[in-house]
């Protein structure tokens, strides 16, 4: 019984700390608080992943924290609902600090991810490697409708939604190329980078497949903000 009775205490203190919380009654630094907006300026931890999902659907929210992500966007028009793939909340990306080689098509989720991903996992590797920045980041696309592995039948693929972006390489300052294709297998400095960045996107991204995974990703670290949590 008194086993019972301390759950029960414990049950009721937590409630009563949830609640709290929520009500702004106990205040808690707004990155521990999972009702605060996510700041894409803090370093990510447990609570991000929530706070990135959060964004799908609500688009006040997402415009929101799009204040601290330092992205340049703007916000495409939902298509049809009967489309084949039909997009909402969704997001042209245009670039950011970093270029691109194109602007690309983004969930808000994914687009957020994105801004996590350049400034707390990105730029770092590269100063720690090579000690300069990543000034441009070759991607491969982002919408595309079509199943998993152009398969005819089977699930849609998170590109599908623009909920997956293929980054195939990156730019440093001083025009150094470095591609997922040419140097994920070497032994030097530029697949040293690609690994540390590989690990990095895992703190941000839900799914991260590199070449690791399996021969479709040879030349191409896949990211997306399905519902799965995959690092390979």
């Amino acid at each position: 019984m008194r086993f019972f009775r301390v759950l029960g205490a414990l049950l009721v203190l937590g409630g009563a700390f949830v609640v709290g919380v929520w009500r702004g009654w106990l205040p808690l630094p707004a990155e521990w608080n999972p009702w605060s907006p996510l700041d894409v300026r803090s370093s990510p931890n447990l609570l991000t992943r929530y706070k990135l999902g959060r964004l799908q659907d609500d688009p006040a929210l997402c415009d929101q924290v799009l204040k601290t992500a330092g992205l340049r966007v703007s916000h495409q028009a939902d298509t049809p609902a009967d489309a084949a793939c039909p997009l909402r909340n969704t997001l042209r990306v245009q670039g950011a600090d970093v270029a691109l080689s194109s602007s690309f098509l983004a969930s808000c989720p994914l687009a957020v991810a994105f801004a996590l991903f350049e400034r707390h996992s990105l730029q770092p590797a590269a100063q720690a490697v090579f000690g300069q920045a990543v000034t441009r980041v070759d991607h491969l696309g982002s919408f595309a409708c079509r199943n998993m592995y152009n398969r005819a039948e089977g699930r849609l693929s998170q590109h599908a939604s623009a909920n997956a972006l293929d980054i195939a390489g990156f730019r440093l300052a001083d025009g150094r190329s470095i591609s997922v294709l040419k140097d994920w297998s070497g032994e030097g400095d530029s697949a040293r980078f690609l690994r540390q960045v590989r690990d990095g996107a895992c703190d941000d991204f839900n799914v991260v497949l590199s070449p690791d995974y399996n021969a479709a990703h040879r030349n191409h670290f896949h990211l997306d903000m399905g519902r799965w949590w995959v690092c390979r």
